[in-house]
């Protein structure tokens, strides 16, 4: 593939950094220095009444969020400590502007509580550090205010663009109807590359179910992983030919995390494999073979790629799973099993991928990849100091422990993991899969990373030539 290139999408992959650079540095320095003013206001008598009552406070509020990430499973990582202290760093900040809201002159009153928000924004850029969800200032600014994404293109003017040399493929939004599943979606996107728009009408392409993470909009692949430009630069190295790419809604909200099931926090799992098929294929003239539609899923949404795939072998043919987990998660078990099925055994089983594989028996065409993380050397290092291993649980993934510590029931040390047991369960039943491992963090970065290098296989892999074979 070429060198990728990002002319032609200003504001999603230009402008300051938010992961690195001199804006992360000012917002955390602000946020210190405000500390410093509102407590630097207090007198010696306050010193030793409140501000031990701020430091408990704020310990308080670094306890409750961790208590409350590991009870719901929220990280397949342990987070970096640096989040911690900046929680802990706005723990304080609010201690001292509510406790010490009548001490000190108005503009340091006035400091301290604008130390507030400035401590919240330094937690969620260190959030976003950990995760990569939005890589520049520009990103989170469009994503905020909902601008287009880039060569997004109007259903109704395709018609225009018929027959045309389309340089760029165009993303289309969509809204789907619901017939199938009575599932509340959001606005979804299509891609449509360039050979789409070749001839009279559409030829019939494949199509790559593209599924983002636990908390999520349907444009996160394209905002966030800013896979945009290697999708673009690929299909110009493939004669404008790539699949049909659906950014779905899995969630119908930012943070309902259905885990593409169905239960009480809605039928994701009919929306995606009864609503969303028959819409592209009537709309877009897409293939209705199964061995010319697969999924790519990234984190919660590797899960649901496993997930769907293994039990509707007739709609997905292929699957790429990057970083998920053993099987839906929302906690331990038994908080799964209440939270995303009602408290149903039953209907967990009849999503567990494990269990479904063994039920089903023998799959003679489908195909998956596990794209999976190591981590650092230093946190290796961690991982195999005999303190820390005392620490971490050691029951298997499915227990009632699952969840606790890393969203996979493991945690993410140089073991594969959940892509390792899944892959062999999967190949006892003829799935052909493999496992890749890549050295990194669970962030957006290493989602698009891994697309990237396995577009071409599934693009191969659903029927489209390669201008350039795999060897």
């Amino acid at each position: 593939m070429p060198a990728q290139t990002q002319t032609g999408y200003p504001g999603f992959h230009h402008g300051i950094s938010l992961l690195h650079g001199w804006l992360p540095q000012v917002i955390t320095f602000a946020a210190v220095f405000l500390l410093i003013v509102a407590f630097a206001r207090f007198t010696r008598r306050w010193w030793l009444l409140w501000v031990p009552v701020c430091v408990v406070f704020a310990l308080g509020v670094v306890w409750a969020s961790w208590a409350f990430t590991n009870d719901e499973g929220l990280a397949s990582d342990p987070a970096p400590v640096l989040l911690w202290v900046a929680i802990g760093l706005a723990g304080a900040v609010l201690g001292a502007a509510v406790f010490g809201i009548r001490t000190g002159s108005w503009w340091q009153r006035v400091a301290a509580v604008l130390a507030v928000p400035i401590a919240l924004l330094n937690v969620g850029v260190v959030l976003n550090q950990w995760v990569g969800y939005y890589p520049t200032a520009n990103a989170a600014w469009d994503a905020l205010a909902a601008e287009p994404l880039p060569h997004q293109t109007d259903l109704d003017d395709l018609a225009s663009l018929r027959n045309t040399n389309v340089d760029a493929g165009r993303i289309v939004p969509v809204d789907i109807p619901e017939s199938g599943s009575h599932f509340n979606h959001r606005t979804e996107y299509v891609y449509l590359p360039p050979a789409w728009f070749q001839g009279d009408k559409p030829p019939t392409l494949p199509v790559v179910m593209m599924i983002g993470g636990e908390f999520n909009t349907p444009a996160d692949w394209v905002r966030s992983g800013q896979i945009m430009p290697s999708v673009d630069n690929f299909a110009k190295s493939n004669n404008g030919r790539t699949p049909i790419l659906v950014f779905v809604d899995s969630g119908g909200a930012f943070n309902n995390d259905t885990e593409c099931v169905n239960g009480p926090r809605g039928d994701a799992a009919d929306h995606l494999t009864k609503d969303v098929p028959s819409y592209v294929e009537s709309t877009f003239g897409a293939s209705a073979d199964p061995a010319k539609w697969g999924i790519v899923g990234w984190s919660m949404g590797g899960t649901c790629a496993v997930d769907l795939a293994t039990m509707h072998p007739e709609l997905f043919g292929t699957f790429v799973d990057i970083a998920g987990d053993l099987g839906p998660t929302a906690g331990t078990k038994e908080q799964t099993v209440k939270r995303l099925f009602g408290g149903s055994e039953q209907d967990w089983a009849a999503f567990d991928p494990t269990t479904v594989m063994q039920k089903h028996g023998n799959y003679p065409d489908t195909v998956g990849l596990f794209d999976d993380l190591t981590p650092p050397q230093w946190q290796k290092k961690m991982a195999n100091d005999p303190k820390m291993k005392a620490r971490m649980p050691q029951q298997p993934a499915n227990e009632n422990t699952a969840g606790m510590g890393g969203r996979d029931g493991v945690y993410d040390t140089g073991e594969v993991g959940a892509a390792e047991a899944l892959c062999a369960e999967g190949q006892k039943v003829n799935i052909n899969c493999t496992v890749h491992t890549t050295e990194g963090g669970h962030t957006w970065q290493f989602a698009a990373a891994a697309f990237t290098s396995s577009f071409p296989w599934m693009t191969e892999r659903l029927g489209l030539p390669l201008q350039t074979p795999l060897s």
